[in-house]
């Protein structure tokens, strides 16, 4: 499908007015060749790989944003989950190559890197073990580098040991940066059936599916989507919210559609996907909590709020899908409370809380993301809280996940401070009701009947 000169001013009056963006332009690399026996020749090859297959990515986005006069917030990379190819050596100690990747990233001038990750959703190898164990030390000690780690699936289940050991390196992660608001932990995601395309940190990584490099693009938008929105009466019924919602995230994808064609032509690299999803911001107005109360709902979290979720996400699908045959990632609509100025004013207010958020997981992209919880938690309640969504996420065979931050040093009450995109993130209070038994079962919860398909 062409994309005609109307589509693009159209859309620079979306960028003038309501905040349009392209939130990442991402480039997935292969690390497979890098693998070496030896850590600080592995560390080398990755580094000079990393920086050679991306060079040009910065430029190229910077082009395309003076060209057709749509901003690129980010540019990222995603690479092979290391500890794919950090199996070949037998150190211990991994974060050589976290510190690898954060000196490609800053030589290459991109805001985050993505892959320093590992999936164990049925088992943990000897290399999964090394790396979980070196993560909290790698998110403390390097910039850019995220990671992230799958524990369960729906062929799977449930890795149940998986679960309380990130559960403790999102605690250590926390510990490790505790005067610079816990930010560690904000780097760091948990995953119930991960993909392997998405752009969007912290989660990225390039799956083994994957061409050697390839273009992905996540989408932004809410801003756009509100003012369509409020361009309907209250009196218009549902079946009127959803076809302006599709009608609009049709066009926001189409932006998203020419990004990644010409960043993959004029990068030389195989084009991905374009990720549909809604992805907010603390700029006010560029909210999915203000396009929830725009449909109807009092305020987030409130009642209906469900609901309103589910229809956004399910017709921002069928919106986008027809604007780009390469859909990918996570797509549908983000609910990160600290990136989203209605998300966090709801919080505040008590309409939001984290029992209401796990609900809306059930119908959205992902799941409870950059969410601030009192640094007291204990490592049995962080691990019940991922257990929980990681259940959802098999039951359903749906993409969930969890990015907590246990503030150390801070109560409900109080609020962590990132700035950016990462924004501001209240304390949301905790059930105390975990126990201690649930967490230090292990094992495995086994793969549900709907698992069963062939």
């Amino acid at each position: 499908m062409a994309i005609t000169p109307a589509e693009i001013a159209e859309t620079r009056g979306m960028v003038a007015e309501q905040n349009l963006d392209i939130r990442t332009i991402t480039m997935g690399i292969s690390l497979m060749g890098c693998a070496d026996e030896n850590i600080d020749r592995m560390s080398t090859k990755i580094y000079d790989h990393v920086t050679t297959t991306a060079e040009h990515l910065v430029e190229t986005a910077e082009g395309l944003e003076r060209e057709y006069g749509i901003p690129i917030v980010n540019k990222r990379v995603s690479v092979t989950p290391v500890a794919q190819i950090a199996a070949a050596c037998p150190d211990e100690d991994l974060t050589p190559l976290a510190h690898a990747l954060d000196r490609a990233a800053e030589t290459l001038g991109i805001d985050y890197l993505g892959g320093f990750s590992a999936l164990v959703h049925k088992g943990t190898g000897d290399a999964d073990r090394r790396l979980m164990n070196c993560i909290p030390e790698a998110l403390a000690n390097t910039t850019r580098v995220c990671s992230s780690v799958n524990v369960a699936s729906l062929r799977a289940g449930i890795n149940m040991d998986a679960v309380l050991k990130v559960a403790e390196v999102v605690r250590r992660s926390a510990e490790l940066t505790a005067d610079e608001d816990s930010v560690g932990a904000s780097k760091f995601v948990v995953f119930a059936n991960m993909v392997e395309d998405s752009p969007f940190m912290a989660g990225a990584v390039h799956g083994s599916g994957e061409a050697d490099a390839v273009i992905n693009v996540g989408v932004s938008g809410p801003g756009v989507m509100a003012a369509a929105l409020e361009q309907l009466p209250e009196t218009a019924d549902m079946m009127e919210v959803a076809e302006q919602i599709k009608q609009t995230a049709f066009k926001i994808t189409r932006a998203g559609e020419l990004m990644s064609r010409e960043a993959a032509r004029r990068l030389g690299v195989a084009k991905g996907i374009v990720d549909l999803s809604l992805a907010p911001t603390p700029a006010i107005g560029d909210s999915v909590a203000r396009i929830l109360e725009i449909i109807g709902v009092g305020t987030c979290g409130g009642p209906g709020t469900t609901a309103a979720l589910a229809l956004l996400n399910d017709c921002v699908k069928k919106g986008g899908v027809m604007a780009t045959s390469s859909v990918g990632g996570l797509s549908g609509a983000f609910i990160p409370v600290s990136e989203d100025a209605g998300m966090i004013a709801a919080a505040e207010k008590g309409a939001l809380t984290l029992e209401k958020l796990e609900a809306m997981t059930c119908v959205c992209s992902v799941g409870l993301d950059m969410i601030a919880i009192p640094g007291d938690t204990s490592v049995e309640a962080i691990a019940g809280i991922i257990a929980d969504e990681m259940a959802i996420g098999v039951i359903n065979n749906k993409t969930t996940a969890v990015r907590i931050i246990p503030a150390i040093g801070k109560g409900v009450g109080d609020s962590v401070e990132y700035g950016g995109l990462f924004g501001r993130a209240p304390i949301m209070p905790v059930n105390p009701y975990a126990g201690t038994v649930f967490a230090h079962r292990g094992g495995r919860f086994p793969a549900p009947l709907n698992s069963l398909k062939n």
